[in-house]
């Protein structure tokens, strides 16, 4: 199962982490294996006590696994002390010296690494290049917006080229548009390093617009991994269906071919192999709202103008909830108490097991 592949970076084999013993004893993570490629942007995604920092910091070397290995390129490195791994990692916190410049303060590891003073210069001058700081090298953190900070860590952390870089929830502090222009930035960096980077978020929208594939956690298991196209469109079971992105569920029973919900209506969606009773999984913007009398009828119980969309939340006979997300200009003028009927985009349902 775990030949040699030159393009992995990173394999994690079996990963069991407990803390304390007895009845005490807390599982951190159970037995989670994940490869991740040489030159991929990695996102470990799910709700805070998961596990995916844990996971981060066992890469790192900062903690010790209870069970399972962690080879990089190959080479197994579970018990290699963390300043021997060629991995950095970059917190939420920046923890930058505030006495030192930036460019001090990017060259600091390639100092402690004992690197000729010319050698040092070079790589920080590049790396400032990188983050696009190359007029900052004498300020001090300080002087600094937090956008800046986080750049000069990544600087700091990209200077002595590592293998591997983790990122451990690095953009939690900073304000939402902030946060968006730093998500196309680490990005970009990723692709014109070519360095491995391993990202950890709660946030989906992070992880859906960075990634090359993810991996979304829960309770200290790996429950998919996929490209962000895949975890969303064909997520395994409601978890990941519920944590990536808005989602709708309606239960239901198979009725031939087609599932009967609630309401009584059938749906005609992809069964595959399911039997018996079913959860449907129905992304908002796959709901359309039509005039009263087609479709399933419903009766809107909110409005909320998104400006370019606007969500209606809606009430079936049976009391099921469902939202929809369409364009503003073409919802028509709706309003709550609206008799409406609603059209389902069956072909894009998923269907889970109940």
């Amino acid at each position: 199962m775990h030949g040699l592949n030159n393009n992995i970076a990173v394999d994690a084999r079996n990963i069991g982490k407990i803390y304390g013993t007895g009845n005490e004893a807390v599982i951190a993570l159970g037995d989670v294996s994940i490869s991740i490629e040489k030159g991929e942007f990695f996102t470990l995604l799910g709700p805070s006590g998961c596990g995916k920092t844990t996971l981060l910091r066992c890469i790192a070397g900062f903690e010790t696994p209870t069970s399972g290995s962690i080879h990089l390129s190959g080479t197994d490195i579970t018990y290699t002390p963390p300043n021997e791994r060629p991995v950095n990692t970059v917190f939420q916190s920046y923890a930058l010296f505030p006495h030192l410049t930036v460019a001090q303060n990017v060259g600091f590891g390639l100092k402690m690494l004992g690197k000729p003073a010319a050698d040092i210069a070079k790589s920080v001058a590049r790396v400032l290049a990188l983050v696009k700081l190359e007029d900052f090298a004498d300020r001090l953190p300080a002087q600094l917006s937090g956008g800046q900070q986080q750049r000069v860590a990544l600087a700091r952390a990209l200077a002595p080229e590592p293998e591997v870089l983790l990122l451990d929830e690095p953009l939690s502090a900073l304000d939402l548009k902030l946060r968006k222009e730093m998500q196309s930035e680490l990005k970009r960096l990723q692709t014109e390093t070519g360095i491995t980077f391993i990202f950890v978020t709660h946030d989906q929208e992070e992880a859906l617009t960075m990634s090359n594939r993810i991996g979304v956690m829960s309770q200290g298991a790996l429950l998919q991994v996929g490209t962000p196209h895949e975890i969303y469109e064909h997520p395994v079971n409601r978890f990941v269906a519920d944590f990536i992105g808005e989602t709708n569920f309606l239960d239901g029973q198979v009725d031939n071919a087609q599932v009967r919900i609630g309401t009584g209506d059938l749906l005609d969606v992809p069964l595959g192999d399911h039997k018996g009773l079913v959860t449907l999984a129905i992304r908002p913007e796959q709901v359309s709202v039509e005039p009263q009398g087609t479709g399933i009828a419903a009766t809107i119980t909110e409005t909320t103008y998104m400006g370019t969309d606007t969500h209606y939340k809606l009430s079936l006979s049976d009391g099921s909830l469902i939202v929809a997300r369409v364009q503003s200009n073409s919802a028509g003028a709706r309003s709550a108490g609206d008799v409406v009927g609603i059209r389902i985009d069956a072909a894009a349902v998923q269907v889970l097991k109940s």
